[in-house]
């Protein structure tokens, strides 16, 4: 007689041979039939987050292209004359066209403003290479009504260029700055540099917080 075939039983994946998902597994089977459905919990994509209401920023009004650093002559008095100038350049033209009453506001607690900040240079400059005395340089710092933006950056533009006069005559930069004993034109140059270019970034800082503009 023949054998008799008998329907085989098809067994369902049991827990050992079910491959290995990431995330937490839970099979489900219905009626002993096959069907062992896998549920993988995938984590949720972090989305970019979203400023809150009070999470402002200051409206931009101008925005400036950076100028880069300055192609100089390649003598040690072409490079240090060169970025002195770029950044006498960059501070005026921060706080030429700064709005009033900004200009003037301290927007921090040292009280430091834009058009003070230029007012100070000033006698920087008259100092290091005019020789002119200046007895109380925190008294530089201070402005008035009467002190315009305009008269300000005047005045500043005057002293560098009587500054530059006298370093168009100068050829040794070990030497002493005309009319003084100390110090030499080589650390006069290098002490401005460093001066104009520490106040240039106060003043990055300033006009920023006072309309947004930013750039050199």
């Amino acid at each position: 007689m023949p054998r008799s075939r008998r329907s085989a039983r098809r067994r369902g994946p049991t827990a050992s041979s079910t491959p290995s998902v990431s995330g937490s597994i839970r099979p489900s089977c219905r009626n002993r039939k096959i069907a062992c459905r896998i549920v993988a919990h995938r984590p949720r994509l972090g989305r970019a987050r979203r400023p809150g209401p009070k999470e402002t920023t200051v409206p931009t009004t101008e925005r400036r292209n950076d100028t880069p650093p300055p192609r100089t002559g390649n003598t040690e008095a072409e490079v240090l004359r060169g970025f002195l100038a770029y950044l006498r350049a960059s501070i005026a033209a921060k706080v030429e066209d700064a709005p009033e009453p900004w200009v003037r506001t301290a927007a921090v607690p040292s009280g430091t403003t834009l058009l003070g900040l230029l007012r100070h240079l000033t006698f920087v400059e008259r100092a290091t290479f005019l020789g002119e005395r200046v007895t109380d340089w925190q008294k530089t710092f201070r402005v008035t009504q009467a002190d315009t933006v305009a008269a300000v950056v005047a005045g500043y533009r005057e002293a560098v260029a009587r500054a530059d006069e006298i370093l168009d005559g100068c050829t040794d930069l070990g030497a002493p700055v005309p009319g003084r004993s100390a110090p030499s034109l080589r650390w006069a140059l290098t002490h401005l540099i460093e001066e104009t270019g520490r106040h240039a970034g106060h003043a990055d800082i300033l006009r920023e917080l006072a309309d947004g503009s930013t750039g050199r």
